[in-house]
């Protein structure tokens, strides 16, 4: 069938997946016999716990989650968790970040109103082109946690390796590139996630945390609402959840697994991202900034020579149904952001229309 859609490029909210979108208009209006819809049941009923419970159950089969890890479905957008991961992982005082991007260094910013936070590594003189590699680190061994974005959506970079923390937990920020390739969860003390880019709706924002590290004793100026263990403790139930993205995210984990899981997913972003980097290397007018070894499977930036042409083909694409390619406004340029749900045909148009564009 079709629905006019277009080629949505945006970093987030972003596409979601067609069969994910069409159960969702199935069960709109009644949910499995519910008689009304999963936006207007009871977060308490028999009914929306079967769905949470199934959405965390796929998530823990999805990314192979060991058996000592939390998992919350939290809200407030990885921007709160700059402030959560301080407030409940700080117990000495002290954590180290590694700054790549805009969102690591407002993480960094947030995370300095709590304690001593050293800056472990940054590529900010470099533009942010590349993430740093393990040689490069300053790691104080007494921190309470390392904090790293795996993937940063603005530079279009990410780490291409776990950095190795010692006996320090290892906290990601893995908004843009989680669900996207498998990933040893037993390497990160904290894993959290904004869901608007892989997973679901904005509104909803995915913690999995190692037990070990969660309290319920902490200070008094912690919220309630920002308490790990609390949240844990309640099942994400301690208030209304964000009902209607958790349905959404446990449709979107039932499509995942039924391609292949995790690996499925690698090799399907894999092949989406060597069409595009593969013509940027060749193409005389569009130009990739970043090093090879930092590339990101999720969001490919680049840039002609001016504003001028950058502006030109951005608007001519969204013409001719490829929306979204303006790079961050920080930056400039392009930026194609090609998440789980883009599928391989939306990158080759936009390389096939890049390069109609600079034959033009």
């Amino acid at each position: 069938m079709s629905y006019d859609r277009i080629f949505n490029f945006s970093a987030g909210p972003s596409m979601l997946p067609v069969p994910v979108l069409e159960s969702a208009r199935e069960e709109m209006l009644n949910y499995h016999g519910s008689g009304m819809s999963v936006m207007e049941m009871s977060h308490r009923s028999k009914v929306y716990d079967e769905i949470i419970t199934g959405a965390e159950a796929l998530l823990r089969t999805v990314m192979g989650i060991p058996g000592n890890y939390k998992v919350m479905f939290l809200q407030g957008g990885a921007s709160l968790q700059f402030a959560m991961v301080p407030m409940n992982l700080l117990k000495s005082g002290k954590a180290d970040y590694i700054v790549t991007g805009q969102f690591s260094g407002k993480a960094y910013d947030e995370a300095k109103k709590y304690g001593d936070i050293g800056l472990a590594a940054t590529t900010k003189g470099e533009t942010f082109s590349r993430v740093p590699q393990q040689s490069e680190l300053s790691l104080r061994k007494d921190a309470d946690y390392v904090h790293i974005c795996f993937n940063n959506t603005i530079y279009g970079t990410r780490f291409n390796y776990i950095p190795d923390t010692g006996n320090v937990p290892l906290v990601a920020d893995m908004s843009s590139c989680i669900l996207s390739e498998p990933v040893d969860v037993s390497k990160f003390g904290l894993i959290y996630a904004g869901a608007q880019k892989n997973v679901a709706p904005a509104g909803l924002t995915i913690v999995i945390a190692r037990e070990e590290l969660l309290t319920k004793e902490l200070p008094a100026f912690v919220p309630t609402m920002c308490n790990y263990a609390v949240m844990a403790d309640n099942g994400s139930m301690y208030n209304t959840p964000p009902c209607y993205p958790i349905y959404i995210c446990k449709l979107v984990l039932e499509w995942i697994k039924s391609i292949g899981g995790l690996a499925g997913m690698k090799k399907l972003n894999e092949k989406k991202a060597a069409i595009l980097y593969d013509y940027l290397d060749e193409s005389a007018l569009f130009k990739n900034p970043v090093s090879r070894e930092s590339r990101s499977l999720m969001n490919v930036t680049f840039r002609a020579q001016s504003d001028e042409i950058n502006d030109s083909f951005v608007k001519e694409a969204a013409k001719n149904g490829m929306a979204n390619l303006k790079g961050h406004r920080s930056v400039g340029g392009m930026r194609a952001s090609i998440y789980n749900a883009m599928p391989i045909e939306g990158v080759e148009k936009v390389v096939a229309f890049m390069k109609r564009f600079e034959q033009k």
